[in-house]
């Protein structure tokens, strides 16, 4: 697959300011949320349900479907969903769960198919690293971070945690928007293999597009990472820059730890049994495992980019400092010479002694009439004769 950015990100990078520090705060914001809750779990008992400040009202979407046909609704009352989907087993379900604000709701959903409490811990702790688990008849729980370059110049993410069944396939996230439309419009249309295969092929299908998310994001990042290489050599580049770059870089490691264990979860799918994972599945995840792989190479990549751009940062500054000193060391060897023959003839050595006799050897220069004329010429031609010997040695230009 060749990582192509879309164009709204590309425009949003173009648009945004090198260091957004009015914009940033949010995303500080965020991540000091996240610190919180994380603390907050510190010492509880293993499987008490929490929810983490900020979240969402929960929002239930049911996409019901089979090889012939298609229904898709949103409900307000989760026992209307669990309705339907009670009485028609012959359809396959995705009950998709957009936030996590209602916790009497995620305890139902977990008792009505029967999650662990670990599990759904997991769920709701939102900042799980990517992972799959086998539970109850051979179902299995996968968590993937789904990413998105923003506005602010750096990568965001939302986890996706999902629940496989015997015909259904349950996801949670805490976000309303995701990267999954084009699954749903999938489901949608008259033909298409997701409505042929059993719901672990749901399952593969988000997987993959989280996967094939993270091209763009990384065509982003690649971007922006030549506009920043741009910015350094055709600029001035400011303390700012280095700090966009160093923001840069801790983003692009942050997004490896996304990466890398999605990799190592889709490597551990390929290791299961047949009678959890059948082999024709597994030719699908290999292609995810493949995905995967490239994805770190780019990550890998990029934080070469952004390392090497640091060390062009630095070697610009040194020039820049190179051609100031050049510039001062110039100046300082035009004036030390001046500096010596106006400092000789300011030695008050008196031609006359006080017993009115004449000290011919006391700077008999200074009672010439020409004498300070034929100084400045002096002067002037050591100045000339500097400025020709640097000329054409090249200290006065580039070469």
């Amino acid at each position: 697959m060749e990582p192509s950015a879309s164009s709204a990100v590309d425009s949003a990078a173009d648009t945004a300011p090198l260091h957004p520090d009015d914009e940033k705060h949010n995303s500080i914001a965020d991540r000091a949320d996240t610190r919180l809750a994380r603390e907050a779990h510190v010492g509880q008992r293993p499987g008490t349900l929490t929810i983490r400040a900020g979240a969402m009202t929960p929002r239930l979407f049911l996409l019901s479907y089979d090889e012939g046909s298609c229904t898709e609704q949103e409900y307000s009352d989760y026992d209307e969903l669990w309705r339907f989907f009670s009485t028609h087993p012959e359809l396959r379900h995705w009950i998709d769960v957009r936030g996590y604000n209602n916790l009497p709701l995620m305890e139902r959903i977990m008792q009505d198919f029967d999650l662990h409490p670990l599990q759904m811990e997991d769920v709701l702790g939102d900042y799980q690293r990517a992972k799959v688990d086998v539970f109850g008849d051979n179902r299995l729980f996968l968590v993937s971070r789904m990413t998105e370059f923003t506005k602010l110049l750096e990568i965001d993410d939302d986890q996706l945690s999902i629940f496989t069944g015997p015909n259904y396939v349950l996801t949670f996230q805490d976000d309303y928007n995701d990267c999954l439309d084009t699954v749903r419009q999938r489901i949608r249309s008259g033909y298409s293999q997701i409505k042929r295969k059993p719901p672990l092929y749901l399952a593969y299908a988000l997987t993959d597009v989280v996967l094939d998310q993270y091209y763009p994001t990384m065509a982003a990042i690649g971007d922006y990472v030549e506009r920043l290489e741009d910015r350094i050599l055709q600029d001035r580049p400011d303390r700012r820059v280095l700090s966009r770059i160093l923001r840069m870089k801790k983003d692009i490691i942050r997004f490896r730890r996304f990466v890398y264990p999605e990799r190592e979860k889709i490597a551990e799918i390929l290791r299961m049994p047949d009678d959890v994972v059948p082999e024709e599945m597994k030719v699908y995840f290999r292609d995810c495992y493949d995905h995967a792989i490239q994805a770190l190479d780019l990550a890998e990549s990029y934080r070469e980019s952004v390392t090497s751009l640091v060390e062009l940062f630095m070697s610009n500054q040194s020039n820049r400092m190179n051609e100031v000193m050049k510039v001062l060391t110039i100046i300082s060897s035009i004036f030390i010479p001046l500096s010596f023959v106006v400092g000789l003839y300011g030695m008050n050595f008196q031609r006359e002694n006080p017993h009115g006799g004449i000290n011919y050897l006391n700077m008999p220069e200074l009672y010439s009439p020409w004498g300070y004329p034929i100084l400045l010429a002096i002067l002037a031609v050591i100045v000339m004769f500097q400025l020709l010997y640097f000329y054409r040695k090249g200290w006065l230009t580039n070469r």
